[in-house]
């Protein structure tokens, strides 16, 4: 009673002075720059809880505490924040309208603006988007993925493929200057952190195809990423459980010289350790990066962009236990591991360039480059394994329980492969406008010294047999030396290659207005053309990109792009599967035909812009190749032909108020049919299909071609979603939604042929989820002191990858049996984790 008397006598005296306090108003309208009324902006009270917002006619109106001094916020994404102090007696309702400007660069849904600044038929990215964006990757690479005609099914990768192309298909530039990635990468949780910095971004432009003859000799796309030029001291951080970043720029009070400098530290050993493969993982990745630049008049500034990158992978495994099959036929693959593997890759970049501008239309840009990358790949790994049938009866006690035993083997892998590669260039490019024509060329030398050490091997015992077996007939001697009593590896690559070489390319455009300073008809047109004197081989490649813009209706666009894409080889594709190198290769070929079409467009009062692609590519000279998680290798001929043809879709826009969310579809097919490849079937004397041996001599046999195959990365639908929303009334709390879904893709047992490699893996579903609270933002910056002056803002963010526990499967392990028959095992990706970051900018 005493308790239940004071409760009481609590809630009278709160209520009391609750309903003792005046109050006051502010009421009023809020507006944009141009005048029009914006709903859903949020008012509140500095370090107090509670707010409210404006309705759909922009009107607001906020109680106050009379006789008391508030600072009003008014703040909404996409707009600078506004503040005010008042102070009023009780009664007493004050009106007061804000006009907000924008703070970023909006979709303007009734001019499209096309410039040197952005290339006809890029994307333009916000590389703001990277630092909340939730998956284990991160950085601009992750954005990538999301766009149009783009695919990958490896979230620990960087790496990605573009309309059927493969990774090494796709260009890089950072300030115009060409990056290169290492060599010897097999997977994804070796690979470590990719050259961009999406701290240090501050443009990103993307093409997946029909790309200007500025840029350079790949078949697939183009990521153009500028960097910024810093104005004043910034800086960010941030350290999540993955890893850590830091970031430094300024412009120094001589108002000529800047400098912007990134570090990052990465440590995949918490996700790793939730995968199949039991272990003790020791990866570390660092690197440093800075771009320095220095004025020395209006007419020449003088640059260095340099990288230096430590990736370390080391990994001793313990066991693996994979459970897989269907609900009729479930397996279970056990493996007990002994040995370990280390693995590093040093990779250095350093550019000097300079920009010189001897008359306001015209500029040329100097540019020196080198790259090195010092790789090691070194492993002695043994596994015992055991491959047993589980029981599938839900009836019964022991489901889930091996019932029989399949086979046991061993298998041990052997590497000592050592790359150190290295690439100067030299280059000169030019840009000169005149009247509607803006026209550019450029020539750039290249020299390569690749010295590659390949020795590694791999040995199967399945039950005391070393496999390949050749079935043993009771009573018969098999002669020593004969290919029977042979000991056999599964694999065996030994090679010592050294090859130096040089490159000499170049480029002529010009960007044609014409129909004159109206932009609606632009025409860029030229040619490339690249010598190497390895092969010989002189190339010509004519480009071309027709640009309209209807004079009624300035919200649409329409563009047609076609030319010649030859991709030189590099040293990946001259090396067969046995190490060899073959230096008569020649060049790819992709003949690209892209029809696009862009449209601006208001639903729910918002802008959005749909963007469409139809796109063929005929393929000639092809080089086939098998991919095995991100491992690419090459047959080393040119001896194959094929076709990629699809659709891309992508919708981005204000799905909610303030903040951009887009959605893009791609459906494509890529197929190849490799020359004068064939397949014989051998039968017995009773037409039966048999293997040939020493006990089955075949009595007839018959030939048939197999024509076009998929190729590796034909993947038919691919599916990205990028979401975002905030709590109502409160932007200050986010939510980041990540969805992609991408069919099966091809795969077949290594070291059968090509034709065999149809079946497909399951599809890659994936859905990771961020939510981030802002817990400082700029516009408190005036009521803060000491330290926290500083912070311009800070995010805390909470993250879940693979929400929905997929287990998604990257590649598969082949054990073999007696018979060398191949049971493919999945190997499966990251599972379901938690992952915490923090980031502050200041």
């Amino acid at each position: 009673m005493k308790l239940k008397t004071l409760l009481l006598l609590f809630f009278i005296g709160f209520f009391a002075i609750g309903f003792s306090q005046e109050y006051a108003s502010v009421f009023g309208k809020i507006y944009d720059d141009k005048g029009k009324a914006i709903d859903l902006v949020n008012i509140a009270i500095w370090g107090e809880a509670g707010g409210t917002s404006s309705d759909k006619d922009g009107n607001y109106e906020l109680q106050v505490l009379a006789n008391k001094e508030h600072r009003i916020i008014v703040s909404f994404i996409g707009y600078k924040s506004q503040s005010i102090t008042i102070h009023l007696n009780p009664g007493i309702r004050r009106n007061i309208n804000f006009t907000l400007k924008t703070s970023s660069t909006e979709l303007d849904p009734f001019v499209i603006r096309e410039n040197v600044k952005t290339p006809l038929g890029f994307t333009k990215i916000n590389p703001k988007e990277a630092s909340l964006f939730p998956t284990p990757s991160g950085g601009v690479e992750a954005l990538i993925k999301t766009q149009m005609g783009v695919s990958s099914n490896n979230e620990l990768s960087s790496q990605y493929n573009v309309r059927g192309g493969n990774y090494d298909e796709n260009l890089i530039y950072v300030n115009g200057i060409e990056i290169y990635r290492p060599f010897l990468i097999r997977a994804g949780q070796q690979e470590g952190l990719s050259f961009l910095n999406s701290d240090l971004v501050n443009n990103i432009h993307f093409s997946a195809g029909g790309f200007a003859p500025q840029y350079g000799d790949k078949m697939s796309s183009v990521l153009d990423i500028e960097y910024k030029k810093p104005q004043k001291l910034a800086g960010s951080a941030s350290a999540s459980l993955l890893g850590g970043t830091l970031h430094v720029e300024d412009l120094l009070p001589n108002k000529k010289t800047s400098y912007l400098v990134g570090v990052r530290y990465k440590s995949n050993s918490y996700i790793l350790k939730s995968m199949e493969t039991k272990g003790d993982y020791r990866p570390s990745f660092a690197d440093a990066q800075t771009l320095i630049s220095h004025k020395i008049n209006d007419k020449l500034d003088l640059n260095f962009l340099g990288h230096y990158s430590s990736n370390t992978f080391k990994l001793v495994p313990q066991t693996r236990e994979t459970s897989f099959g269907t609900i009729q036929q479930a397996l279970k693959l056990k493996i007990f591991f002994d040995g370990q593997e280390i693995d590093k890759f040093q990779t250095i970049t350093s550019a000097f360039y300079a920009n010189w501008r001897p008359k306001p239309n015209t500029a040329y840009k100097f540019i020196a480059s080198y790259f090195n990358s010092f790789e090691t790949e070194t492993y002695d790994i043994q596994g015992q394994y055991w491959l047993d049938d589980l029981e599938t009866d839900f009836g019964k006690d022991d489901f889930g329980d091996a019932t029989f035993n399949r086979g046991i083997g061993t298998f041990l892998e052997h590497a000592r492969n050592q790359l150190n590669a290295n690439v100067l260039n030299i280059e000169v490019k030019n840009e000169t406008k005149k009247g509607n024509h803006a026209l550019s060329w450029g020539l750039k030398y290249q020299f390569e010294h690749i010295d590659d050490r390949l020795k590694e091997w791999r040995m199967n015992d399945s039950a005391g047999y070393i496999t390949p077996h050749y079935s043993d007939i009771p009573g018969t001697i098999i002669p020593i030396g004969s290919e029977e009593r042979t000991l056999n590896m599964t694999s065996v690559y030994v090679s010592d290659n050294i090859l130096s070489s040089s490159r000499v390319s170049g480029y002529v455009q010009d960007q044609w207005k014409i129909d004159g300073d109206s932009n609606r008809i632009l025409l860029v047109y030229g040619a490339r053309f690249s010598y190497w004197d390895v092969n010989n081989q002189f190339l010509f490649s004519p480009r071309a990109t027709l640009f309209y813009r209807p004079s009624r209706n300035k919200t649409q666009s329409y563009r047609i792009s076609t030319g010649v894409y030859q991709q030189p080889p590099f040293y990946r594709e001259l090396r067969n599967m046995q190490g060899d190198l073959n230096t008569n290769i020649k060049s790819q070929t992709s003949i690209h035909f892209v029809l696009g079409y862009d449209a601006f467009f208001k639903a729910w009062d918002r802008p959005f812009k749909f963007t469409s692609e139809i796109y063929y590519k005929h393929l000639l000279n092809l080089i086939p190749y098998e991919i095995d998680n991100v491992r690419i290798r090459y047959f080393a001929e040119n001896n194959a032909k094929g076709y990629a043809s699809g659709i891309d879709m992508k919708i981005i826009g204000e799905f909610v108020p303030g903040i951009d969310s887009w959605l893009s579809i791609s459906l494509m097919q890529t197929k190849e049919d490799i020359l004068n490849d064939f397949k014989q079937t051998f039968y017995d004397s009773q037409g039966n299909i048999i293997r040939p041996s020493i006990s089955s001599i075949p009595a007839d046999s018959s030939i048939s071609y197999p024509g076009y195959i998929p190729r590796p990365t034909d993947q038919r639908l691919n599916v990205n979603l990028f979401f975002q929303d905030y709590i109502p009334n409160n932007p200050m709390f986010k939510m980041h939604l990540n969805l992609a879904f991408g069919t099966g893709l091809p795969f077949g047992a290594p070291g059968k042929p090509k034709y065999t490699h149809t079946y497909r893996m399951p599809p890659y579903r994936r859905v990771d989820i961020g939510f981030s609270a802002q817990l400082l933002s700029e516009a408190g910056i005036s009521e803060r002191k000491g330290f926290w002056k500083n912070i311009k803002s800070s995010w805390l963010s909470l993250e879940v990858f693979n929400l929905l526990q997929i287990s998604n499967t990257v590649s598969y392990i082949w054990i073999t049996d007696i018979y060398n028959n191949r049971l493919p095992i999945p190997n499966y990706l990251t599972p379901r984790q938690i992952n915490a970051k923090l980031i502050v900018e200041f």
